[in-house]
């Protein structure tokens, strides 16, 4: 009879990767502990990048740092939620770099949560690299009290075939020209007295999109609304802002968004409307409609808003922040800025990166987006003073109203302000 010796020979190969799976945990292990016990500082960073695609590329560059540096390892979190973010600060387990969004700045400092960074960011060898205006959002109280970790801005998506059919030939530049090109584009096509097409989507809500998309207006009239440190709703700039969007909607050139979905596109993919007022990051540009765009149309100024997000360093320990301030230095470098403005198509703070070849070149391809990196020159930012987001609801508030017609802009900003002024008087 012959016999085999496979099964015995198998059984041999399992025990022995058995024993070496052993060995190597044990290994590995050991090198943990030395790691551990060789001065490595370990961070921990919370973020909420969306969508999906973005977040793989914020990972990759972390995990590219930690490559570069045997002595700071960054572990990056996924913590989406306000609410998660205080109760940690609250409760003393904040992590040590949070990416957010500047507006909460006011009330981190309040709560002494963050560290003041602006030492660090003089002493930066490459500091003159960094676009100044994205900085100036993140300053309260003469202190920098954070770093930009990307920024974008608005302009307007429209749609070409539109315009060409309603005879225009050029957009607008001023407001004056964007309100006849939105009156011309607004169709009643079945002849039943209702608009089928209108010129502009304006969105219809109390949050913060609402005010992100008003704030270029704002910022175009001379408008203000925070003067000396205190919330200013009725000065000239604001009053005729709102006024504008005002007219617009009486004109029935402006149709409004669904409440709280001013940042949904269907209507202008549908050619329901023909313009949009929106940012670098939209779907627009993914889908297979015909679209250009053009900057915001100028009243007294040319302007727009800045929309950002970026990275604070929270207080913990002399040692850790040290380490985490290291990080922002990579997060501000041009190596960073261009592989993550390539990835996400968010706009790089990075002068050199801007000027690279490698994004000249995703320029190029996505010709586009050369009016965001030509609007940044104008583009300011929103408040973050300490309260900032009781301000935002009252300035909400008052657009809502004026957009549907239960007061008038100056009505309405005038009743907002009072709300303010109390508030602001019992702190």
């Amino acid at each position: 009879m012959k016999i085999s010796f496979f099964p015995i020979r198998s059984y041999f190969y399992v025990i022995f990767g058995i024993v070496i799976s052993l060995v190597l945990i044990f290994v590995s292990g050991c090198q943990t502990t030395l790691h551990k016990n060789n001065n490595v500082i370990h961070l921990t960073l919370w973020q909420s990048i969306n969508p999906p695609t973005n977040r793989d590329v914020f990972e990759k560059l972390v995990e590219k740092f930690n490559h570069q540096h045997s002595d700071i390892q960054v572990e990056s979190v996924y913590a989406e939620g306000l609410p998660k973010i205080l109760t940690a600060v609250v409760g003393n387990a904040s992590p040590d770099i949070l990416s957010f969004y500047p507006q909460l700045t006011g009330q981190f400092v309040e709560l002494g949560a963050i560290v003041p960074v602006e030492e660090w960011f003089d002493q930066l060898p490459f500091k003159s690299e960094v676009i100044p205006n994205t900085m100036e959002e993140l300053k309260l109280n003469g202190h920098l009290w954070s770093i930009p970790l990307y920024t974008s801005n608005m302009a307007i998506f429209y749609r070409p075939q539109l315009f060409e059919a309603a005879g225009i030939k050029s957009p607008p530049k001023t407001w004056e020209e964007l309100r006849e090109v939105a009156k011309k584009l607004t169709i009643d096509k079945n002849g039943d007295k209702r608009p089928d097409q209108h010129g502009i989507l304006l969105p219809l809500g109390k949050e913060e999109w609402t005010i992100f998309s008003w704030f270029p207006f704002l910022l175009s009239a001379g408008g203000e609304i925070v003067i000396d440190g205190h919330p200013n709703l009725t000065n000239a700039g604001a009053i005729t802002a709102l006024k504008f969007w005002e007219d617009l909607i009486k004109d029935g050139s402006a149709i409004l968004s669904g409440p709280e979905r001013g940042y949904e596109e269907d209507d202008f993919l549908a050619g329901r409307v023909a313009m949009q007022i929106t940012g670098p990051w939209t779907y627009i540009t993914k889908s297979q409609v015909d679209y250009q765009l053009f900057p915001i149309p100028t009243n007294v100024e040319k302007a727009t808003v800045i929309g950002g997000g970026n990275l604070y360093v929270m207080k913990t320990k002399p040692e850790r922040e040290k380490a985490a301030m290291k990080f922002l230095e990579f997060v501000v470098s041009e190596e960073f800025q261009t592989e993550w403005a390539v990835g996400t198509g968010f706009l790089p703070v990075n002068i050199k990166s801007t000027q690279s070849q490698e994004y000249q070149q995703y320029l190029n391809s996505k010709p586009w987006l050369k009016v965001f990196v030509e609007q940044m020159s104008v583009a300011r930012a929103r408040p973050i003073i300490a309260g900032y987001n009781r301000l935002s609801d009252s300035l909400g508030r008052a657009i809502e109203s004026t957009l549907l017609g239960k007061s008038s802009a100056e009505q309405a900003l005038k009743e907002a302000q009072e709300r303010l002024e109390l508030i602001w008087k019992s702190n």
